[in-house]
């Protein structure tokens, strides 16, 4: 877990730090994804989203679930999701 991040990691960090991640793997700048698109729309595939489940492991220290972009298809998603999880273990 990075020094600036874990569980007291705001909203705008966890939001910002997960738009450049998708970015990164669909190939597109971080101000072309909406953090309300579905992430699939921009050509996160299967492959992807498990790479971003750990990358999520590795900065955050929580283990998410292969399908945790099915369930939470979005940025925005993600994040409530991942925001809720880091309250929790406060």
């Amino acid at each position: 877990m990075s020094a600036d991040t874990g569980a007291g990691a705001g909203a705008d960090a966890v939001r910002g730090w997960l738009t450049a991640r998708v970015a990164s793997y669909v190939g597109r700048p971080p101000g072309e994804i909406d953090p309300l698109v579905p992430i699939a729309r921009y050509g996160m595939d299967s492959v992807y989203s498990l790479g971003l489940c750990g990358d999520i492991e590795a900065e955050y220290g929580l283990q998410v679930e292969p399908t945790l972009t099915w369930e939470h298809p979005t940025v925005a998603a993600i994040a409530d999701h991942l925001l809720g999880r880091l309250s929790a273990n406060r």
